[in-house]
């Protein structure tokens, strides 16, 4: 059965639980594993018992398998949690059943503080505790510096970058040379970096990272 110009609602055990908006929707019940295909654009809202909102789900096609209750959400899926964070991938799983979101894709997260990319990630099912497996990169944003929505400076981010050229230093007394004489250089110092923190039992989610000393 083929349904064109779809806007419709879907309850789950007495609630409403999805809103579906797409341009097709097929479904194949008599097959051996049954399934729904979307073909184009999907756009998915899901809500909780009360009807307020909990993801937002975008993506250039999708199947689901609704025997097995599991999505599978392909090209450039763009996923919004209720707390405003934005998970963009090419390749999204959802499998309702044991509520829980899995991709192997690459994925990249725009959160409130900060960037992170990586590839592979596993999440709950409202996408609010998560894991980004290989990590490839987690950027700061300096919001309060650059203003909310500004996008992180990338010279400020990048080690590597060489210093602005200063003024010529006023000469230093004797004592403060004997001190600098006395002090480990920079190649002696253990350097500050930043890695992944453990989570804890009852963290909102795995990614938060703190300076290690």
């Amino acid at each position: 059965m083929t349904t064109t110009d779809v806007n419709t609602f879907i309850s789950d055990s007495g609630y409403v639980r999805y809103h579906i908006d797409t341009r097709v929707w097929e479904m194949y019940e008599e097959a051996k594993d049954p399934y729904w295909r979307f073909p184009e654009e999907l756009r998915l809202e899901q809500y909780d018992h009360s009807m307020q909102r909990e993801a937002n789900i975008r993506s250039d096609s999708a199947v689901y398998m609704s025997r097995r209750r599991l999505w599978r959400l392909d090209g450039h899926v763009v996923m919004v949690n209720v707390d405003g964070d934005s998970f963009l991938t090419q390749q999204l799983f959802w499998d309702q059943q044991q509520r829980k979101v899995y991709s192997d894709s690459f994925i990249h997260i725009v959160r409130s503080d900060r960037v992170i990319e990586g590839y592979g990630f596993r999440s709950n099912e409202n996408m609010t505790e998560y894991t980004v497996n290989r990590p490839t990169g987690i950027i700061p944003i300096d919001r309060d510096a650059r203003g909310a929505g500004a996008a992180p400076d990338s010279t400020a981010a990048d080690s590597t970058a060489a210093p602005a050229k200063s003024r010529r230093a006023a000469p230093k007394r004797a004592s403060e040379r004997d001190a600098e004489r006395i002090a480990p250089t920079p190649a002696q110092a253990s350097p500050s970096t930043l890695t992944p923190a453990v989570p804890s039992p009852g963290g909102n989610n795995s990614t938060t990272i703190r300076p290690m000393k």
